[in-house]
């Protein structure tokens, strides 16, 4: 019997969980198992200081980015839109290090990144240092697919994603207070020595798994 795997990474050092054990997820398809992996930042949190109330706000969330991305692929949908699925989840939401949630740069403005690459063909498309698309995702894929680039930067990826019809907001749709004191205490401590990993933050991830690459994930939790 052919079982459809969904593994979470949560990367704020909370577990790595399977959710094959749930009806949904028992699905039978031709092509193989589906497997979708998805983290939600390589950050320093710890559950030291992360509270029931946070850490179930981020469950909630990466299950409610999952389920996007597994309903794409499971109607028979391509990875990359089911990527985008999920990653605009996390995108939307402050919680993450990524569009609304995103850290403030020196200058305390936000400026956003975004790459994708679809392993079929190997295209890849990205973009840089934006502060007005709303989704950075969506643009990085059309840079991939509807252009002869790469990689955008700056004023010229946000032309282009307008361009393109995707969705424009003013940088301050980014703002975030709480990753806003974190600038402040951040700047507070330039001239000191105490800088260390827990100021550092990673952003969100997202891909499809090959039959292969689920059997050794499940090796690996199995060890």
């Amino acid at each position: 019997m052919k079982h459809v795997l969904i593994t979470v990474i949560i990367s704020l050092f909370l577990y790595c969980c399977s959710s094959n054990s749930t009806e949904k997820n028992a699905v039978h398809t031709d092509s193989g198992p589906i497997t979708l992996v998805i983290h939600g930042g390589a950050g320093t949190i710890t559950r030291a200081n992360l509270s029931p109330e946070k850490e179930k706000a981020y469950r909630a969330k990466l299950q409610e980015a999952l389920d996007s991305g597994f309903s794409v692929l499971d109607s028979g949908g391509k990875s990359v839109d089911a990527v985008i699925a999920a990653i605009e989840i996390m995108e939307n939401s402050p919680l993450f290090n990524a569009g609304k949630g995103a850290v403030f740069t020196h200058d305390e403005r936000n400026e956003l990144d975004a790459s994708i690459m679809d392993g079929s063909n190997l295209m890849a498309g990205a973009v840089a240092g934006v502060t007005t698309i709303k989704n950075p995702i969506a643009a990085a894929y059309a840079v991939m697919a509807k252009s002869n680039h790469v990689m955008l930067v700056g004023r010229g990826a946000e032309q282009f994603a307008e361009e393109q019809g995707l969705e424009i907001v003013p940088p301050s749709y980014f703002f975030d207070s709480i990753r806003y004191q974190q600038l402040l205490r951040l700047k507070g401590n330039e001239n000191t020595s105490d800088v260390g990993t827990e100021q550092k933050f990673g952003t969100v991830g997202c891909g499809p798994l090959t039959a292969t690459e689920t059997w050794r994930l499940e090796l690996q939790q199995a060890g």
